[in-house]
């Protein structure tokens, strides 16, 4: 009876030990004493930001032209062939025109025959010239005798004198007429000349620029008509384009037209050759097209080496805002709502809070702070579906680097 009684209050003991450990362990365990969570966190920094446009484009050479001729003949000889560089004023073909060699004898022989008339009408002028100062030193010297003694010279005789004066001085007029007449008879014959020499120079078809064949229309004994203008039927001889210098047509959006300015620099990323050149704007139409709302704009991409072929397809990044020391944070950053824009921000109690700000430049991994937080702030990063403003937190800060690679 006695063992059973001991036991009994063992046993009670026992239970009311075991209660208490429990009360004291569930007070331990309480709200207050669960672990805060561990999130990721960056810090505010200033950093430099540059937001850029990336558009899709294709290489155009700077200039393609079809090669006329200028007169129509035959191809006596073509030079060049698809594919072969010329220089600005290199040959590139030789007409044959038949005709206008007969021309040009043509025109040197009336040349000739105008000299001759000039010839001629200097002669006659000479001849006049010298007959008129004979006539009047005879007129002179009989009026003066005629004055100086009356009646020694008849007046019939001193008239008949001064009249054959005044018809050489006439003859000396006409000459000196026919002669500018013949002088004026020899520009025409030049000028003539002149204008079937540069024709006939029109056989020798050079190249406009530097540039490459691309394209071969004509051979040996073609017939070639007169290129009178770059709308008509006629047959070119070649298509000629310069590739030393390459343009890339970027249709930029209407939002950032006004960004857009001349001279500035543009990252152009060939994908096929795995490389990435620095071209310019070169130049933009100042106007928004109606029916697409872009701007028609013009990158400039030097290609000395040739590495660049018209017609691949790069890669464009146009700056358009670019903003040094400005303060940033990641985009993971961010909570976008329909009216606002907020961050959670770890205080110096660790605990977070919600905080509403105005960004401005937005890069591909970062964004500038305009308001709302201050350098050296800590804030969250990545998921926050299971955080509350005003919760504990654990910050792990995290690099911009890392950042950048996805949270």
């Amino acid at each position: 009876m006695y063992l059973g009684k001991t036991l009994s209050r063992l046993f009670y003991v026992a239970t009311a030990f075991l209660i208490a450990s429990c009360s004291s362990n569930a007070a331990k365990d309480g709200p207050d004493s669960i672990a805060a969570p561990t999130v990721a966190a960056a810090k505010v920094l200033r950093t430099d930001l540059t937001r850029a446009l990336a558009v899709t484009a294709e290489f155009r050479p700077y200039q393609e032209v079809d090669v006329h001729a200028k007169v129509a003949g035959y191809v006596k000889r073509i030079y060049v062939d698809v594919g072969d560089r010329v220089k600005e004023g290199q040959l590139i073909a030789v007409l044959e025109i038949p005709e206008l060699k007969d021309d040009v004898q043509t025109a040197e022989a009336s040349v000739s025959k105008s000299q001759e008339e000039i010839r001629r009408a200097q002669a006659d002028l000479e001849r006049a010239q010298s007959a008129h100062d004979v006539a009047h030193l005879a007129s002179s010297r009989l009026v003066d005798v005629s004055k100086t003694r009356p009646g020694l010279v008849a007046q019939q005789e001193v008239d008949d004198a001064v009249g054959r004066d005044r018809v050489t001085e006439a003859q000396v007029a006409t000459a000196r007429a026919s002669l500018s007449t013949a002088d004026q008879q020899l520009r025409v014959a030049q000028a003539d000349r002149e204008r079937v020499r540069t024709l006939f120079a029109y056989a020798q078809i050079k190249a406009p620029f530097a540039g490459v064949i691309t394209k071969r229309y004509a051979d040996t004994g073609s017939m070639i008509q007169t290129g009178i203008s770059s709308q008509t039927q006629s047959m070119p001889l070649v298509t000629l384009a310069q590739e030393n210098l390459l343009r890339l047509v970027i249709p930029v959006p209407e939002s950032a037209v006004s960004r857009i300015r001349l001279r500035s620099p543009v990252e152009v990323s060939v994908s096929t050759l795995g490389k990435t050149f620095e071209g310019k704007v070169a130049r933009f139409a100042d106007q928004v097209d109606m029916a697409t709302r872009t701007m028609h704009t013009e990158v400039d991409v030097p290609n000395p080496k040739g590495e660049l072929v018209p017609g691949m397809y790069a890669s464009a990044s146009l700056v358009l805002n670019d903003e040094r020391e400005a303060l940033a944070v990641p985009v993971q950053a961010l909570n976008r709502a329909e009216d606002r824009i907020t961050v959670l921000l770890i205080d110096k109690q660790h605990k977070l809070e919600e905080r509403p700000v105005k960004i401005g430049i937005e890069a591909p991994d970062q964004v500038e702070i305009l308001s709302g937080l201050a350098e050296g702030d800590l804030v969250v990063i990545g998921n926050r579906s299971q955080l509350q403003p005003g919760m504990a937190v654990q910050p792990k800060v995290i690099s911009t680097a890392q950042t950048s690679g996805g949270a």
